[in-house]
């Protein structure tokens, strides 16, 4: 689960992490308190949607040569027109897609005396297996740009689990940004400050850009972007709080009410399939025959009719989805289970695109028959090559 940059400075101030006063503010009612309960002489208005590259994306609504939705203001006057273009506004930026989202909260903060810039972020190493800091002095900057060109400026710390960050970690990382003084001292706790709330609040991602050195050598947590694990949400019912549901696909919140593993994509083949390898390898072959997968949809080895159902009604309800693709290799999974479930969504929801079906495994010969006999229009496949291929010829006839 992700969450508004507003939001993540909230936890992380929880902790004792140094960042500026800000409010967030959902009306153009709030702008004027929430300027005013700043001193100034710079504001900041930031567009809260959960996406990155906000500072220089652009407002679907404002000429193209409109400011992004990161806005620094001088003046007070200055921070309240910005609110009232960017709020409600369509925001399009490299992570949204050409469609953007609409920011619907703004968060107005304190501005920075900023000296340097800096990268830091905190995730799971699959190599590793460790939790480690990623370090950088090219804050500000797209890390993946930042790796692709002066990789040697990026610097990698694992952390042991045992032992938390030590006295040794903290140094290497204060190196790696060259931090002296009282920015040295404040780094050293900093480190450990968000670890702390990394591993306690069980985060899959922290990412800090910039973190920055001010003038007077304090550092501070300019920006923010935390995500959690869903799997361990029933821990936080505080986190839990936090969600914002308009910022998610409408069927991706369909799906986690019947735990089914679901990701909206844009492309025109909707796949229902059992196992995220298997489902990987399905939307590999669409690709491969030429389409585009509409979805990522796993149902699981544990899967009733009842959530099938829910499944096909779900991919359905995509108005880009042109055929569907289900593709089911039963071990634990009853092929006719799944069978059964796309029966009863086709008599529920109808059926108005092709349907390709391949069934291999556990009771696969009743799950067969049921397709057989419902009377569904049906295109049958042997094999996943098979089944790619005549959906893709399907619906690109």
């Amino acid at each position: 689960m992700n969450i508004h940059e507003h939001q993540a400075k909230e936890v992380l101030k929880g902790f004792g992490a140094p960042v500026a006063n800000g409010v967030a503010i959902t009306s153009l009612d709030q702008a004027e308190a929430a300027v005013a309960s700043m001193p100034g002489p710079v504001w900041v208005v930031k567009s809260q949607i959960h996406a990155g590259g906000r500072g220089k994306g652009k407002f679907k609504e404002l000429p193209g040569d409109a400011k992004g939705g990161v806005r620094v203001s001088f003046s007070a006057e200055d921070a309240l027109a910005n609110a009232k273009e960017m709020l409600g506004n369509t925001l399009v930026t490299k992570q949204t897609g050409p469609a953007g989202k609409q920011v619907n909260r703004l968060y107005i903060e304190d501005g920075a005396e900023i000296d340097r810039e800096l990268y830091l972020s905190i995730l799971v190493d699959r190599e590793t297996g460790k939790v480690s800091f990623v370090a950088s002095t090219e804050g500000g900057m797209d890390i993946e740009a930042v790796a692709e060109e002066t990789p040697e400026k990026i610097h990698t710390i694992g952390i042991t689990a045992s032992k938390g960050v030590t006295d040794a970690d903290a140094e290497k990382l204060a190196d790696a940004y060259g931090l002296t003084g009282t920015a040295r001292e404040q780094g050293n706790k900093l480190f450990r400050t968000l670890y702390e709330a990394f591993t306690s609040k069980d985060m899959s991602l922290l990412e800090i850009n910039p973190l920055i050195v001010t003038k007077s050598n304090d550092i501070q947590v300019l920006d923010a972007k935390v995500s959690f694990d869903g799997n361990a949400l029933f821990r936080h019912p505080d986190i839990m709080e936090y969600r914002d549901e308009t910022e998610e696909d409408a069927k991706e919140i369909e799906a986690s009410k019947y735990d089914l593993a679901y990701i909206a994509l844009d492309g025109e083949i909707g796949c229902m399939v059992n196992g995220a390898g298997l489902a990987m390898a399905t939307m590999d072959i669409i690709k491969l025959y030429g389409a585009e997968p509409a979805n990522f949809l796993d149902v699981g080895g544990g899967a009733t009719t009842e959530k099938v159902t829910a499944a096909f009604k779900i991919i359905t309800s995509d108005p880009n989805v042109k055929g569907i693709l289900v593709n089911i290799f039963g071990g634990i999974m009853r092929c006719d289970v799944i069978a059964e479930g796309v029966v009863q969504a086709v008599k529920d929801v109808g059926l108005k695109v092709p349907l390709v079906v391949r069934l291999e495994g556990t009771k696969v010969e009743e799950g067969k028959k049921i397709i057989n006999e419902s009377g569904l229009n049906v295109i049958a496949a042997d094999d996943l090559d098979d089944a790619a291929q005549k959906i893709v010829k399907a619906v690109k006839g």
